[in-house]
């Protein structure tokens, strides 16, 4: 990962690096969104960790982090006899990128305004 701006804005990014990159998510996260995205129903943990290859606590953390980012939804399944499960399915597109656009447009507005701080301490 580049250690700053014009390093970044040098590399080779692809649009797969935007979920690490705005999100702060790791290379895990990014699999198991790619498995709930290609999916063509609803997931379970214990699924998704399967297509990872992973532990399901270790794949529950992941999705727990990709909740949190508003990549994937969650519903609760009830039993007909009591109890419970939940699956995960993807949020849409444009609900993810509209997001994702908000977070860039307002770190910019904050780098803007540390810009102009730096200006007025350093004229």
């Amino acid at each position: 990962m580049a250690n700053s701006v014009s390093e970044l804005l040098r590399s080779d990014m692809e649009c797969e690096g935007l979920l690490e990159c705005v999100h702060g998510l790791k290379g895990l996260d990014r699999d198991c969104y790619e498995v709930i995205v290609r999916s063509d129903g609803d997931l379970t943990v214990d699924e998704i960790a399967d297509e990872v290859g992973r532990e399901r606590s270790t794949a529950y953390r992941s999705v727990q982090r990709l909740l949190d980012a508003g990549l994937v939804q969650k519903e609760q399944i009830n039993y007909d006899d009591g109890g419970y499960y939940h699956v995960y399915e993807a949020a849409p597109a444009g609900t993810v990128t509209d997001d994702m656009e908000r977070l860039l447009d307002d770190w910019y507005a904050k780098m803007s305004e540390l810009v102009e701080e730096f200006e007025q301490k350093y004229d």
